[in-house]
């Protein structure tokens, strides 16, 4: 198969409409051609075309920043000697400055498929920046690696954000490039957008459903996110962002887990199945130990459950990555009624909300939580119509 980036490459064709005008790349560490070549030295080495400024999201160009609000400065690149502005450093939106440096701006950036993932909101930006000055925007497709389900509630008004661009599931199920399409519908943006579709994407094809396992390497789009398995279960994982467990930041499988030095896994385990064994088909939940080497609980030996997904104990069709993350903390609530489960502080610069209920778009899955009376049934009753309209809303803009 082709990603977007291989057939600019590939394709004189598309080159040719890139001939006299200044180009503009949007990328991190992972923006590799098939031969693993990175996209700005590939655009770079196309006769005629002219790079004229780069950009980097978050984590940055470099993808070395590990930690979420760590900020990235502008800098200047060593290779092409030209300006390599930060989407997250003194702002989250491309300046009038950095926007008169191009006439065409190419965005070839992997994402994992969920709305928190924060180069969902930055291509919103970008087009919103684009649109204002006048700019062409292309994006260079690329796989979803967690395929097409759908799931998580959608964000509800008033609590747009960093990590929530628009009234979405968590886990939205679209390209980078399809996401453009709806972003550029629902806010009504007059802006010359392309995108640069893949060829032979399969996303219900087995094993990678979603990621082409046999055909390209992964590499990390950001620091914690190592591998397919990762972002199977990111669209669940994420939230502990905003809870005090552990979610395996300072081990080698971040995001795959969670612990607590002062959690009984076992127990949790099997609260889970007790509640709502539906909920956690398709993967297998392991109890195990880990000391994480940084970040929260660093240096002291946790007891957690660990997500697989890997074959042969994944069911893409079954996993509910969100619902198995949401059951864990239903599970520690009813197990540890009085557990001190939720952070406190600014997420991404949201003021005045906690953390878990900018994460999820609204309060109603903390506040589930919570509820002692509230069942699985109740959650399901909430987030069923969400799924449901959203499959429906995005059916026009799926490009494959």
């Amino acid at each position: 198969m082709k990603f977007g980036i291989d057939r600019l490459i590939s394709e004189p064709a598309l080159q040719a409409e890139l001939q006299g005008r200044r180009v503009a790349l949007l990328a991190h560490p992972a923006s590799v051609t098939a031969d693993l070549t990175h996209s700005i030295d590939a655009l770079a080495a196309i006769p005629g075309v002219r790079l004229t400024a780069a950009f980097g999201p978050q984590h940055g160009m470099k993808g070395d920043l590990q930690d979420n609000m760590m900020e990235t400065p502008d800098e200047t690149d060593p290779v092409h000697d030209i300006p390599v502005f930060s989407l997250y450093g003194e702002v989250r939106r491309p300046s009038g400055q950095s926007m008169t440096t191009f006439d065409i701006i190419l965005i070839d950036l992997q994402d994992v498929g969920c709305r928190i993932y924060t180069f969902v909101t930055t291509l919103l930006y970008v087009l919103e920046a684009a649109a204002e000055h006048g700019k062409t925007v292309w994006v260079l497709d690329r796989p979803n690696p967690a395929g097409r389900p759908v799931e998580g509630l959608t964000l509800r008004p008033g609590w747009e954000s960093f990590v929530g661009a628009g009234p979405m599931p968590m886990r939205h199920g679209m390209t980078l490039g399809e996401m453009g399409l709806w972003f550029i519908d629902h806010f009504k943006l007059k802006v010359d957008y392309r995108v640069i579709e893949m060829q032979g994407w399969e996303p219900e094809a087995a094993p990678g459903y979603g990621w082409p396992l046999s055909e390209r390497s992964w590499i990390n789009p950001s620091p914690n996110a190592p591998n397919v398995s990762m972002t199977r279960a990111y669209a669940g994982t994420v939230m502990l962002e905003g809870a005090t467990l552990s979610e395996g930041r300072g081990t080698t499988r971040p995001l795959e887990l969670f612990g607590a030095p002062d959690i009984d896994a076992r127990a949790v385990i099997a609260e889970m199945k007790s509640l709502a064994p539906d909920w956690i088909k398709g993967c297998i939940l392991r109890d195990m130990w880990f000391q994480p080497t940084f970040h929260k609980h660093v240096g002291q030996l946790c007891n957690g459950v660990q997500i697989h997904v890997d074959d042969p104990h994944y069911d893409h069709a079954a996993f509910k990555p969100w619902r198995v993350q949401a059951l864990a903390f239903k599970a520690i609530r009813r197990l540890y009624p009085d557990y001190d489960l939720w952070r406190d502080f600014p997420y991404e610069y949201a003021f005045g909300k906690l953390p878990i209920d900018v994460i999820n778009g609204s309060p109603l899955l903390r506040e589930w939580v919570d509820d002692a009376d509230a069942t699985p049934a109740d959650l399901d009753a909430l987030t069923q119509p969400d799924e449901a309209a959203w499959i429906e809303v995005r059916r026009p803009f799926l490009l494959y």
